[in-house]
């Protein structure tokens, strides 16, 4: 039988896979994804102790979020804050995946709409969802992995990008469920959504004009979330990447 640390870095393997295949194949790897938990025991051990207890429909409502202007719905993913939640949530949604109850296709459509191309809307899934399973998974068994030097070159950049992608949602739906008018909340959204974008594109001018906007709006319109100092370093953290 493998020891933990083979079946960790087998299943950072399988994250790999799907995160590098082409879509066309994005669903097969997803089963072999799911077949590997199975068949290495403290992975197995691991999301079954995650999801006992945990209320899947109740925590799914919250994470995929819909907010609606009145002219164009928006809808985007919010991952749970706690590993553990974070851990069942993105498992549950793998299956959901594999048993066909969401279409794939469809849900990337939905929640990931990018360009329009199922190819941006993958690769903004796989770095959103699979990369938070990857980072989860190595911070549970980083004890098991501490003499293995995994760390990519890129890996603080994109463990950053993965916290900003959160912070950034979750200030998005903190200004959809705040008493500002709703042409305020539209522009602070608007402000939002572009910074997600430029984060991605690794825009530094845009991303300081954008946080700087949104800083005004904020002050501004006394719209002052709990995490918008977080948010904030996390972009400061981020353009010393740069």
């Amino acid at each position: 039988m493998a020891d933990v640390k083979e079946q960790v870095l087998s299943f950072i393997d399988k994250c790999e896979e799907l995160k590098s295949c082409k879509f066309i194949m994005a669903t097969t790897k997803i089963k072999d994804l799911l077949k590997c938990i199975v068949n290495c025991p403290e992975l197995y051990r691991l999301f079954e102790a995650v999801t006992k207890d945990f209320d899947y429909p109740e925590v799914k409502s919250q994470c995929l979020v819909t907010y609606d202007d009145g002219v164009l719905p928006q809808n985007f993913v919010v991952l749970p804050k706690t590993l553990g939640h974070r851990l069942a949530f993105i498992f549950c949604l793998l299956v959901e995946f594999d048993k066909g109850t969401i279409n794939f296709n469809d849900f990337l459509r939905q929640y990931f709409p990018e360009d329009g191309s199922y190819f941006a809307s993958y690769r903004a899934f796989c770095n959103l969802v699979i990369k938070s399973l990857q980072e989860c998974i190595l911070q549970v068994f980083k004890e098991q992995l501490a003499e293995f030097n995994y760390n990519e070159p890129n890996a603080k950049t994109a463990e950053i990008i993965s916290a900003l992608d959160l912070a950034i949602s979750q200030e998005i739906e903190f200004v959809s469920q705040s008493t500002l008018s709703q042409a305020d909340k539209e522009n602070g959204i608007k402000i939002l959504l572009m910074l997600i974008a430029a984060v991605k594109d690794k825009n530094e001018e845009l991303i300081d004009a954008l946080i700087c906007g949104y800083n005004y709006f904020a002050l501004h319109l006394k719209c002052v979330s709990d995490g918008i100092a977080e948010l904030i370093q996390l972009l400061e953290a981020f353009e010393k990447t740069l």
